[in-house]
């Protein structure tokens, strides 16, 4: 997600706008000139003492993934887990990868950590959530393409993270030394005792592999025991 490389790949997010407006039960949090912040809440078991946030769109040019976890998650059934997808889509300076600049350049990367820290932040400091995963992906320079980390060294996300990719065939354990977005969201909550983990998938996995990935992913978490 630090990685900055220029590459050829159209990515505006008008396909996660459809997304959000075909997927039911969303609420606004936020609604802004950079773009808005918006929550679907109770899925999975909402009758659960144990609540999972996701979150998807920090980084809007990555919004593949993010479309794949929005219209995934609402169609599983019997999860042990109550969840809140939230999902921050940014309008402003959306851009593409095609267009001169890096993912880490782009303003829109930054609009959507900005977005992230100022409303996603404090609804899962203050909503009594036991863990929070953040959807990414990347252009494949990392030694492994799909994987999970903590943005911390030690603690619970850790811990959590290490059993997903333990738990899954294509999902590994890959520790980064850091994140650009991580000061936004990821590491403030594990500061506040809230776990935080990243999941990355491969920017050009093919549609069929993310939809495998992403329901992986979905099933480790269920199976964590919070």
């Amino acid at each position: 997600m630090s990685v900055m490389i220029s590459f050829t790949y159209f990515a505006k997010n008008d396909q996660l706008n459809e997304t959000i407006a075909e997927t039911p039960v969303n609420s606004t949090i936020a609604d802004t000139d950079i773009g808005s912040v918006k929550v679907i809440r109770n899925l999975g078991n909402p009758d659960s003492s144990k609540r999972i946030a996701y979150v998807v769109g920090v980084h809007p040019l990555e919004h593949e993934v993010h479309e794949t976890l929005v219209k995934t998650l609402p169609n599983i059934n019997g999860l042990n887990y109550s969840y809140d997808v939230y999902i921050i889509n940014v309008t402003e300076d959306v851009g593409n990868y095609g267009d001169g600049m890096s993912d880490s350049e782009s303003p829109s990367r930054q609009h959507g950590q900005d977005l992230a820290l100022q409303y996603v932040y404090p609804e899962i400091k203050n909503g009594n959530y036991d863990l929070t995963v953040d959807i990414h992906s990347n252009v494949g320079a990392y030694d492994y393409k799909t994987f999970v980390f903590s943005p911390v060294k030690e603690g619970l996300s850790v811990e959590y993270a290490m059993e997903v990719g333990n738990s899954c065939d294509n999902i590994t354990y890959y520790p980064l030394d850091s994140t650009t977005s991580g000061p936004y969201l990821t590491v403030p909550l594990n500061n506040e005792g809230i776990p935080a983990f990243y999941f990355e998938e491969y920017s050009f996995a093919p549609q069929d592999v993310r939809d495998e990935h992403i329901l992986e992913l979905i099933r480790a978490v269920d199976a964590l025991n919070l």
